[in-house]
């Protein structure tokens, strides 16, 4: 059986549940990072791909992939909101640290929902893409050598200052130009190379 054939085979039962129940292609995505006083880092944890010791991008369960956890691969939303977190975390303790805003511990999650007959083409209305993505940061601060506790003006600066600078959600928020070349070689003849290039 060749591996085009494998995959539709896999594949054509999850597509026609999708046509019958459409509810059950949609997914809610989720990435969860933590902070604490000692750096200016984000942990990723929970995540297939953070328990893997490298990381490999694969089908998600509900578009025919293996179960992560066994197979080390991971959906391609998953590490999106995975660079959401990590950035969005890290820029959060660089703002808190430069504006002296002490911070114990923390978390950032995001959320993406993902609607799988878009991207398996069972409805070509659907979205192709995740939507619908929050980003909630639950903060613990701690107090400073004077004993001044953290204002609400500052938590606010600290909010917006972090949405500013965080290059992953504003790569989100503002879509940048993208221009995709695809390239290859081989094939009839076995000569030359074949390209497309789209400006998006």
């Amino acid at each position: 059986m060749s591996a085009a054939q494998a995959l539709r085979e896999k594949q054509a039962p999850i597509k026609e549940n999708y046509r019958t129940n459409p509810t059950t292609a949609i997914v809610t995505l989720k990435s969860t990072g933590t902070l604490d006083t000692h750096s200016i880092t984000c942990t990723l944890s929970g995540s297939a791909a953070v328990k893997e010791a490298h990381r490999v991008a694969g089908l998600h369960q509900k578009a025919g992939g293996d179960d992560p956890v066994l197979s080390g691969e991971l959906c391609s939303g998953d590490m999106l909101l995975d660079a959401l977190v990590a950035c969005s975390g890290v820029t959060l303790k660089a703002v808190a640290t430069a504006l002296g805003i002490p911070i114990v511990s923390g978390t950032v999650t995001a959320e993406g929902d993902l609607d799988f007959r878009g991207t398996l083409g069972v409805d070509k209305t659907a979205p192709v893409g995740v939507t619908g993505i929050r980003l909630l940061f639950e903060v613990v601060f701690g107090e400073r050598d004077d004993g001044r506790e953290v204002s609400w003006e500052e938590v606010d600066r600290l909010g917006k200052l972090t949405e500013r600078y965080c290059v992953v959600l504003q790569t989100l928020v503002h879509k940048p130009s993208i221009a995709v070349r695809l390239a290859g070689s081989g094939g009839e003849g076995k000569g030359g190379t074949k390209e497309v290039v789209h400006e998006l």
